[in-house]
């Protein structure tokens, strides 16, 4: 597995940015071989190196670039901005024999405004919010250690704090883990890297010693949701 990467060409941003003030497909199309030189092929290339930092501390999330990258085209079908393409190209990691989105994982995105790091589980099911849930009744105290980690807030800062105003069905007020089980999702979000480190080979330890900081944090949430089989009705966004 190669560790080079050169960093993203200007030429990628450059694209992404114009793509930005001329966001329709008559103008995409006829550049889209730009896209896949600049843009799409270094990310590939970006994938595969941060993958060979995943292989020293979370070998079953190295994943298949053309997997883990997201598709530019956005989804419009249940959105009122038609707007057709992101600005920006993103990819996840997910572990082996889980399913994405519904589990635990790593993501990074570029793109020439700001470079996104994240871990954890966004928007989980039902059967996924129960067993964190249950998990973190259980647990608590070893949560709590591992988000309140020094090195890992410098890193990527506190974990995202959208709460629901009450505890959910099922789940008493008066638990010491309240706090925890009224989170609408379990994620750190960090955004504070120059998006010009992109440009450079330094995006691949970036990226890799926050991947890193945030294991332990992956693999509790990930814990109690290895034995629940997706919906058969799930649709991968």
């Amino acid at each position: 597995m190669s560790h080079s990467f050169a960093g993203i060409p200007k030429e990628g941003m450059a694209f992404l940015r114009a793509l930005k003030k001329n966001n329709n497909r008559e103008w995409f199309q006829p550049r889209k071989e730009i896209f896949e030189r600049s843009m799409k092929e270094p990310m590939e290339q970006l994938v595969e190196a941060v993958n060979s930092k995943l292989i020293q501390f979370a070998p079953l999330f190295v994943t298949e670039p053309k997997k883990a990258i997201y598709r530019i085209y956005r989804d419009t079908r249940f959105s009122n901005n038609k707007i057709p393409y992101k600005t920006h190209l993103g990819a996840s990691f997910t572990c082996a024999g889980m399913t994405k989105h519904i589990s635990a994982g790593y993501y990074f995105g570029i793109g020439p405004e700001q470079i996104e790091i994240a871990g954890g589980i966004y928007m989980p099911g039902p059967d996924q919010f129960r067993a964190i849930r249950a998990e973190l009744c259980e647990t608590h105290a070893e949560f709590r250690r591992i988000i309140n980690n020094k090195a890992l807030i410098k890193l990527v800062g506190p974990m995202s704090s959208h709460q629901l105003t009450r505890s959910p069905k099922g789940f008493s007020p008066d638990h010491p883990a309240d706090d925890l089980v009224r989170y609408k999702h379990w994620i750190f979000y960090d955004t504070r890297l120059d998006p010009k480190i992109a440009l450079t080979p330094k995006i691949v330890n970036e990226i890799g010693k926050r991947f890193e900081a945030m294991t332990p944090f992956i693999d509790y949430l990930n814990t109690p949701l290895k034995n629940i089989r997706p919906d058969p009705m799930f649709v991968e966004r």
